[in-house]
């Protein structure tokens, strides 16, 4: 018979702080960091290493924050990213902005020189929490082991809740080093069900809807959240509304539905805004203050029916008559069912002509397809949304950085699904659509994934090729390639500018894929894109398309032909 042992708390081997912080990573889910560490992270970086957490290093900080947000967006879940202190944090800067106007949930870890006792007086030393404070929803330098777990808790739990956003905590050097109490322990994650909005703003929202002839359903980018599609898609079947969606609301509901009137890529002027013009009562799901109004309310004008996880942010040209907060697809399942049995009780005198969408539907149709199979070279804009669609499945993922390509496919492109279409109509970043797409390519990788971006925006983060190079990505980037910052120099245009200061030289794409390890491939005639991009998903591995683009579309297009037909429906 063995003799029992008996082992003494004192004989345990005790954790440092930087263990701790990386356990407390573990227990809420986390499975992989994306960052640049420095010195002041070595510690941590151990910690990370001895983890079944993944360290996925890049090449930039504001790709790691895209990235990390990037995930946010797609999973609902919290995205983290590293960077040191100093200008490691200051990069991040852009990727806390993305994710905050984007309502993403990340969480930025960056360094500090030791907090206690340092050294090396002021060196590269700036307060990264003041920095970060009008970014997040919660920033915080940790100076006690002890506390780091309820701290965790704290950001991750700000970060997923309504409405999402990023969160960061510093980590100074010093800290990282401590030894905690033994007793210190890590919290479980917890859950909290939404609230329902009350049963009396659903009364009124079918009082209004009972009251109007014609309603629109607008969706905007607060929709695009878990369970939505399916409570938002069963509303529009059972109601008969025509519906439109914001750039950020793309895919909610199947944009090849019979009563998609359109996506709201331009800020009026547009056919869809005909219909905009003509409801009498917006269904407006979603609404989000970050995206370029689809629409200005006036006095006596149409009236709004505001359903969202918050209240209104009420400005001059949006007040809302009707608030029904709480849950976006409890709601809808409540105001659905409240709108039959008002019509099967007939409590309300629910008549409704939606005669004039099917006009504006059938012009909305027609000018998007239009040019859409044209051989001219360089390549149309509208050849280039079409072919596109042509090649990508149902659920594959179109990842758009920002330029003028990016009205024209959130216009022109049908999105199938929820989250196919990446693109920021909020902060607008240029350089975020390869991280983007890194991101989606990362978490599906048997999903054809496309990163859209212009020669400027693809430059601005082109090193990252080599990190999707390494990480072994199926991703096909094609470039838009103008030689110039296209979108501002149109406006440069449009205000009657000379042209001058947005032109630019590009390096040969094809060379600068195959120096990173990648293939490059450049479209000789508008014939070739199909074939061209089928052969790179099919091929597997990281390929450049680059094709020329002919904007000389965008002045007859968005200037020209919208100002002399728009709205002359029969």
């Amino acid at each position: 018979m063995s003799e029992k042992v008996t082992v003494s708390a004192t004989d345990v081997q005790q954790i440092k702080a930087s263990d701790l912080f990386i356990q407390a990573l573990e227990k809420e889910g986390v499975k992989f960091i994306l960052g640049v560490p420095g010195e002041e992270n070595l510690d941590l970086l151990e910690s990370i290493r001895k983890s079944t957490i993944e360290l996925i290093l890049v090449r930039h900080e504001q790709a790691a924050a895209f990235m990390a947000a990037t995930f946010g967006r797609l999973t609902g879940q919290v995205g983290v990213c590293l960077s040191t202190l100093g200008p490691g944090a200051t990069n991040l800067v852009t990727g806390a902005a993305y994710a905050k106007l984007g309502a993403m949930p990340m969480l930025m870890i960056t360094g500090q020189k030791p907090v206690k006792k340092s050294k090396q007086g002021l060196f590269q030393i700036i307060d990264t929490v003041g920095m970060m404070m009008p970014l997040t929803k919660f920033t915080h330098q940790l100076i006690n082991a002890n506390n780091i777990p309820a701290r965790i808790r704290e950001a991750f739990r700000l970060a997923e809740d309504e409405r999402p956003g990023p969160v960061h905590l510093e980590l100074p050097e010093d800290i990282a080093k401590e030894l905690p109490d033994r007793d210190v322990h890590i919290f479980e994650r917890s859950f909290v069900r939404r609230p329902s909005a009350s049963s009396a703003s659903i009364e009124e929202a079918v009082r209004l809807i009972a009251e109007s002839r014609h309603p629109l359903v607008l969706i905007g980018a607060g929709a695009n959240r878990k369970r939505v599609s399916e409570a938002l898609q069963s509303f529009i079947e059972s109601s008969g509304f025509y519906f439109f969606d914001t750039q950020m609301g793309k895919g909610v509901v199947d944009e090849r539905h019979a009563h998609f009137l359109g996506t709201a890529a331009l800020s009026s002027g547009d056919y869809v805004h005909c219909a905009i013009d003509y409801a009498d009562l917006i269904i407006n799901v979603g609404h989000d203050v970050v995206e370029k109004p689809p629409f200005f309310m006036e006095p006596g004008g149409k009236k709004v029916i505001h359903i969202n996880f918050s209240p209104a942010d009420v400005h001059r040209v949006y007040f809302p008559q009707v608030e029904v907060v709480g849950d976006i697809a409890n709601a809808l399942q409540d105001l659905e069912r409240a709108l039959a049995a008002a019509r099967v009780n007939q409590s309300h005198d629910i008549q409704h002509d939606l005669e004039y969408f099917e006009k504006v539907k059938v012009e909305v149709e027609r000018q998007i397809m239009e040019r859409s199979d044209s051989e001219a070279f360089p390549v149309l804009p509208q050849r280039l949304v079409a072919d596109v669609r042509k090649v990508m499945p149902d659920d594959g993922v179109i990842a758009l950085d920002n330029g003028m390509y990016k009205i024209w496919f959130a216009r022109n492109y049908k999105a199938h699904k929820a989250n196919t279409v990446l693109l920021d109509n909020a902060l607008a970043s240029m350089g975020a659509g390869l991280p983007s797409a890194m991101m989606a390519a990362y978490l599906y990788p048997q999903t054809p994934v496309l990163a859209i971006c212009g020669d400027g925006g693809f430059m601005m983060n082109s090193q990252e090729m080599e990190t999707a190079v390494r990480m072994k990505l199926n991703l096909v980037v094609l470039i838009v390639n103008d030689a110039a910052y296209g979108m501002i120099k149109w406006k440069q245009s449009q205000e009657g500018f000379e042209d001058f200061g947005l032109s630019f030289g590009n390096p040969d794409f094809v060379k600068y894929a195959e120096a990173y390890g990648a293939a490059g491939h450049r479209v000789e005639a508008a014939g070739d894109i199909v074939s061209l991009l089928e052969h790179c998903f099919k091929a597997g591995g990281v390929h450049i398309v680059d094709v020329p683009i002919d904007y000389s579309e965008n002045t007859r297009v968005f200037t020209n032909e919208l100002s002399e037909r728009i709205c002359l429906l029969a």
